[in-house]
């Protein structure tokens, strides 16, 4: 296996041992974020191991824009943010594709702008959610994921 913190990550699903895990897709896994800086942070894990959306046939990338598409919306409907935020990153170790989904909500980051202005603050081990916590971001997502799958 290459040396992929995202394909670690869907390894851990696959043996039941991410506690992140929310529901697979045809083309991905969603999973909340380990951190919740920002309420209701989620993300959307290409089953396939690319970096970029040219990488993917056109089949299957038009079947994973069209599934971060219900996720989003998913997330919009279970967290009411004031926006959202997109973010399609593939950097770092192994360079998978995933995309970040922030509900952003007015003064949530000390000044307007993205949730990255944040830096080492957004990843901070106090954000971790409580097992309580992740079971209720896990079960307000997948509600609105059973509304519109």
């Amino acid at each position: 296996m290459c040396d992929c913190m995202i394909c670690e990550r869907i390894e851990l699903i696959k043996k039941g041992e991410n506690p992140y895990f929310v529901r697979e897709l045809s083309t991905g896994y969603v999973v909340i974020g380990d951190q919740q800086r920002i309420k209701g942070y989620t993300l959307f894990l290409c089953k396939k191991h690319a970096f970029e959306l040219h990488q993917l046939d056109s089949e299957y990338r038009d079947k994973f824009l069209h599934e971060m598409a219900i996720v989003s919306e998913a997330v919009f409907n279970a967290f009411k943010p004031d926006k959202l935020n997109y973010s399609l990153l593939g950097t770092g170790r192994g360079l998978h594709m995933h995309w970040h989904l922030h509900p952003r909500r007015a003064g949530d980051t000390p000044k307007p702008g993205p949730v990255w202005q944040l830096g080492k603050e957004l990843l901070d081990e106090k954000y971790n959610p409580t097992q309580e916590e992740l079971e209720l971001l896990k079960k307000q997502l997948n509600k609105e994921l059973d509304l519109l799958l």
